[in-house]
């Protein structure tokens, strides 16, 4: 039987300026995104967009969910299958196209996890599995753009 998960979280953003959005560059993009009894996530939009860059803005936290994603479920499928992983890293890289009404879309998604495994594991089993999860990612099976995984796996 499958299971049905909900999710809830608050974004909030407040003026801080006194003079609210009655111009383009007169607000800040600053906003905290909170989720019951976990620490908040100080957000603001691309610096392109005139956002923070101190602070995560949207895009790059849709990366960072694609690649933890991934991670969760290739750790998953690791210890179901006697792959033993004593470190997981990953350069995500996302490519966002902007569009000439203002708008845009994501064209791909590029993770690029690097693996080691404990001496004596199957290599080859260890990058296969790279495979098998994403096809399990709940994350990159609800995306409409390219997810490529190019996983690296050393002793």
């Amino acid at each position: 039987m499958s299971k049905r998960h909900e999710y809830d979280v608050n974004v909030v953003w407040t003026d801080e300026t006194g003079r609210g959005t009655r111009s383009y560059t007169g607000y800040l993009r600053d906003h905290r995104i909170t989720a019951a009894g976990k620490p908040p996530i100080a957000a603001s939009s691309d610096p392109s967009f005139r956002g923070n860059p101190s602070r995560y803005n949207p895009e790059e936290l849709l990366v960072a969910s694609l690649s933890g994603c991934h991670m969760l479920s290739y750790l998953h499928l690791c210890a179901i299958n006697g792959i033993s992983v004593l470190d997981y890293r990953d350069a995500a890289h996302g490519v966002m196209q902007e569009t000439d009404d203002g708008g845009g879309a994501f064209v791909g998604v590029t993770l690029q996890p690097q693996v080691t495994i404990a001496a004596g594991n199957d290599t080859a089993k260890a990058v296969r599995l790279h495979e098998e999860a994403h096809k399990l990612c709940f994350i990159a099976r609800s995306v409409s753009f390219p997810v490529e995984c190019t996983p690296q796996v050393k002793y």
